[in-house]
C-alpha cells in the first residue's frame, strides 16, 4: 500500500518557490524507480533460491539416514530417474555449490543496486529536500 504524506503548513512556507524539475532530476527520478522495481524482484528471485536451498539441505539430510544400497529417485528436468545414493548425494552436493553461487551473485547485484539507491536518494534530497519522497 502507498502511503502519501501531505506538507504541513511550516513545510510549505518554508519551502517557499519550488524548485524546478530538471531533465537530469526527472532522469534521477526514473533511474530510481526502475532500480527499485529490479531490487524488488531481485528480492522475489532470493527468496526462492533461499527456499530452494533449504529444501536440499533438508533432502540431504534425509538420505543420509538412507542404506547405501538403495537407488532414490532423483529429478533432472521434468523426469525422476532412480540411481545409486551415493551419486544422488554428490548430484545433491553439486546442486547446492550451484545454488549458492547463483544466491551470492543475487545478493552482490542486490548490493550494488542499493548503493546507486542511496547515492541517488542523497542526490534528490540535496535538490529537493521535503519536497519529494523516496521512501521504500
Amino acid at each position: 500500500m502507498i502511503s502519501r504524506r501531505m506538507l504541513t503548513k511550516e513545510d510549505e512556507d518554508a519551502m517557499g518557490d519550488e524548485v524546478e524539475v530538471r531533465r537530469e532530476d526527472q532522469d534521477k527520478i526514473n533511474k530510481f524507480s526502475r532500480l527499485h522495481q529490479h531490487e524488488l524482484s531481485i528480492e522475489e528471485e532470493l527468496k526462492m533460491k533461499n527456499k530452494e536451498k533449504e529444501e536440499l539441505d533438508d533432502i540431504t539430510t534425509e538420505l543420509e539416514l538412507a542404506d547405501e544400497e538403495d537407488t532414490v529417485p532423483y529429478k533432472i528436468g521434468d523426469a525422476f530417474f532412480h540411481i545409486p545414493l551415493p551419486q544422488a548425494q554428490e548430484l545433491l552436493g553439486l546442486s547446492t555449490t550451484k545454488l549458492d553461487e547463483e544466491v551470492e551473485a543475487l545478493e552482490d547485484k542486490l548490493g550494488t543496486i542499493r548503493g546507486e539507491m542511496t547515492q541517488i536518494k542523497v542526490e534528490l534530497y540535496a535538490r529537493f529536500g521535503k519536497a519529494i519522497n523516496l521512501e521504500t
